[in-house]
């Protein structure tokens, strides 16, 4: 398996989700990664190695909290990214 942060995928769907419904922000691959790399570096790391700590992670997942924090983060990088996208 090797090195994997769980938070990447929670991150990645979470970006997904939200911005179905913000039409007035760039989608591009580009502001979807800043994005992510934002909120990333402002949750907790959730670093697994094997599979059995990938079930225990996902567990950790189903957390009320987790999902507000999760949230909360993704939309603040969402709001810096709209405010100043590294592109024309």
């Amino acid at each position: 398996m090797g090195l994997h942060n769980l938070l990447e995928d929670e991150v990645i769907n979470t970006i997904n989700n939200l911005l179905k419904d913000r039409h007035n922000i760039c989608t591009c691959d580009k502001c979807r990664l800043d994005i992510a790399a934002i909120a990333l570096n402002n949750l907790n790391p959730r670093y697994v190695v094997t599979e059995k700590g990938v079930l225990y992670g996902k567990l950790d997942t189903l957390d009320y909290q987790f999902d507000a924090d999760l949230i909360k983060e993704v939309i603040k990088a969402i709001n810096i990214v709209a405010d100043k996208p590294h592109h024309e």
